[in-house]
């Protein structure tokens, strides 16, 4: 298939432009650029320099029609909110006080470039060290609610991502009815799940606090990325720093408890949602894969994406959680 510039969101967006762009708001580029992981956006390390050095920063380039421009801002001024509250998050540089800039279609923001490591989750002082951060950080989210950034739902990131999958025919024929069958029945389990829990309270969250968005430096650790921030329930926070059965899980939840209590009190009732945001995930990132699938850095790096096999493996996923749903977790 040919794209369309319509169909590749990062039609143009190449090395001139990009650091074109950051000269007209104010760096001294060098010239080197170098791609970053990453897909849902498009990230470069890029040399600056001022009249005493050269030195890296790191631009994102945020993919064109994700977010609103008031939604960029609400999460940049979570993360500028955390900073002056001395919480340890990587913000964007503002440059005139601006820290979100635009060149052409592409919205985009410049970070400092820092060093560190994955955090060591075996060891029970980290899980400590992360928990009490998180309750800081959520000591200050707590205090106003998002005004633009998505509500975690099931509507949104459960019932939408399956009609599209659906619609578009991702799934062979032969499976299309038992996959609908199977995240019918695990949506109305997280349906049920969000309604019993429907009193506790909703508040700002990082959205997506997994370890590959914790940078351990000399001092700590250092979370790098907000742009999944989004209002949920405190445990969503948590959660995807649990791994193993559900008996490690449970010692690891204490542990990180443990610290997080020291500056948040904790719904223990929102235990009971792990496994439901756990599918929602699930469910969500085949969505995700579907909905990006124009993308063709998508199709190079998730070649797997949609084949009979992948389908397969995704519905026992699906059926193994809603087997855990039914069982229930608790510390």
């Amino acid at each position: 298939m040919k794209f369309q510039a319509e169909e590749t969101p990062y039609f143009g967006l190449g090395p001139d432009l990009i650091l074109n762009a950051l000269d007209d708001v104010g760096w001294r580029t060098t010239g080197t650029l170098m791609p970053l992981n990453s897909f849902e956006n498009r990230v470069y390390q890029i040399g600056v320099y001022d009249e005493y050095k050269e030195y890296e920063v790191v631009a994102k380039f945020y993919r064109p029609g994700r977010w609103s421009h008031n939604q960029l801002i609400e999460e940049h001024s979570f993360t500028f909110e955390l900073v002056d509250f001395e919480l340890p998050v990587i913000a964007p540089i503002r440059q005139d006080q601006a820290s979100i800039f635009r060149v052409e279609q592409f919205q985009f923001a410049v970070f400092e470039k820092k060093g560190g490591r994955a955090p060591n989750l075996e060891d029970d002082a980290v899980l400590s060290w992360i928990g009490r951060l998180i309750g800081r950080i959520h000591a200050v989210s707590a205090t106003q609610p998002f005004e633009y950034r998505p509500t975690i739902n099931v509507e949104q990131f459960g019932r939408t991502p399956v009609r599209f999958i659906i619609e578009n025919e991702f799934v062979p024929v032969e499976l299309r009815e038992p996959y609908q069958g199977l995240v019918d029945l695990a949506l109305t389990i997280i349906d049920t799940a969000f309604n019993q829990n429907q009193d506790c309270a909703f508040i700002r969250l990082l959205g997506d606090c997994h370890p590959g968005n914790i940078l351990w430096m000399e001092d700590g650790p250092s979370f790098v990325d907000l742009d999944d921030a989004v209002m949920g329930p405190a445990v969503q926070d948590l959660w995807m720093l649990l791994s193993g059965d559900r008996e490690s899980m449970a010692l690891q939840l204490r542990k990180v408890l443990m610290g997080y209590e020291q500056f948040m009190e904790f719904d223990y009732r929102q235990v009971s949602l792990i496994e439901p945001l756990r599918t929602l995930r699930i469910i969500n990132y085949a969505g995700w894969l579907a909905q990006r699938w124009n993308d063709p850095a998508f199709k190079v790096a998730f070649p797997w994406f949609g084949s009979q096999r992948y389908w397969e493996e995704h519905m026992g996923h699906i059926r193994e959680q809603i087997g855990l749903m039914q069982e229930g977790f608790s510390i």
